[in-house]
């Protein structure tokens, strides 16, 4: 019985990571075109998964995920020639923020589709403990 309780720890995991990476998603396409107070543009926030392997969970076939940080993105920031903008350089180009909105859909739908293949495999596990305590009845 204690491994279906692993089961819906490491279910959990991968919902709670998943959760977070749509937050994130979320936010960056909220602040596609806003800068920040002290007037960069917004850069792009990234979450950052890592795998708990210890030789005891990996023993037992248990790996459960963590989020490891939310950290800002190293791409480049997109530039829009816009002499007229208040934001433009002095050869007229605006640095915009450096986030892409087909890609953060992409990302967003597929941060939905690994929550609801976790949503699947905790419901899953819930109906073989159901079963079992019903064979124990």
């Amino acid at each position: 019985m204690r491994d279906l309780f692993n089961a819906f720890n490491i279910s959990a995991s991968g919902m709670y990571a998943q959760r977070i990476r749509f937050n994130v998603v979320a936010s960056n396409i909220a602040n596609f075109e806003s800068y920040r107070t002290n007037g960069q543009p917004f850069s792009k926030l990234e979450p950052v998964f890592e795998a708990v392997e210890t030789e005891e969970n990996l023993k037992k076939g248990l790996v459960p995920v963590s989020v490891r940080e939310i950290r800002e993105s190293d791409e480049p920031f997109r530039l829009v020639f816009d002499p007229t903008n208040p934001r433009a350089d002095a050869q007229g180009f605006v640095r915009l923020p450096n986030v892409e909105l087909v890609k953060e859909m992409a990302d967003m739908i597929s941060a939905m589709r690994s929550y609801e293949a976790n949503l699947n495999a905790f419901r899953t596990t819930r109906e073989m403990a159901q079963r079992t305590l019903e064979l124990w009845r």
